[in-house]
């Protein structure tokens, strides 16, 4: 059986790509599941100074311990400005000092969610065209309009298309497993 590491890079208690994340990771039936919340993994800032100063946090060698550890990583991004939120991205900044690559070439499944109707797709570009130089296989990639209209914690997905559109992705995730 895989195992996969799933988590929502927010670290809001309210994060609608938690529940993404979460709901998704319960689609890969036949892998065992790690949940990350990046509230475990709250770091002071990464700075060149403080690495030098203190070393590299335990918690961000606990992350990169999880990522190398599991079959493959699935992430629902949520959209700050247009980018990452900045407790993912301080996350990053610390793995991204360990040993590379940072995604330990592992099969990437990239999600990201918005309540309008663009669905994170800024952010989830960023991601897409990043990753794979850094270590990421992204074999599949999904974002999720208008998400209290298209998502509800009991069913999951509620729109036909779109939870057609994810079945696809989640189809070349699960191949890329093995």
């Amino acid at each position: 059986m895989s195992e996969i590491v799933a988590f929502g890079a927010s670290s809001s208690s309210q994060s609608i790509n938690k529940q993404l994340a979460t709901w998704a990771s319960t689609q890969v039936i036949e892998a065992e599941v790690k949940f990350l919340d990046l509230n475990d993994f709250e770091m002071s800032i990464y700075s060149l100074d403080k690495e030098q100063a203190t070393g590299i946090p335990e918690k961000a060698k606990q992350f990169k311990a999880a990522i190398q550890e599991a079959d493959g990583i699935l992430i629902s991004f949520a959209e700050h400005n247009g980018s990452y939120s900045s407790a993912f991205k301080n996350i990053f900044d610390w793995m991204s000092r360990l040993e590379k690559p940072i995604w330990s070439d592992k099969p990437i499944f990239l999600l990201s969610s918005s309540p309008g109707p663009r669905g994170g797709k800024n952010v989830l570009a960023t991601a897409i065209g990043s990753f794979p130089h850094q270590g990421g296989q992204v074999v599949a990639s999904f974002s999720l309009p208008s998400f209290n209209e298209n998502f509800n914690s009991e069913e999951g997905i509620v729109s036909e298309v779109l939870k057609k559109q994810f079945d696809e992705q989640l189809l070349l995730f699960r191949e890329a497993l093995g």
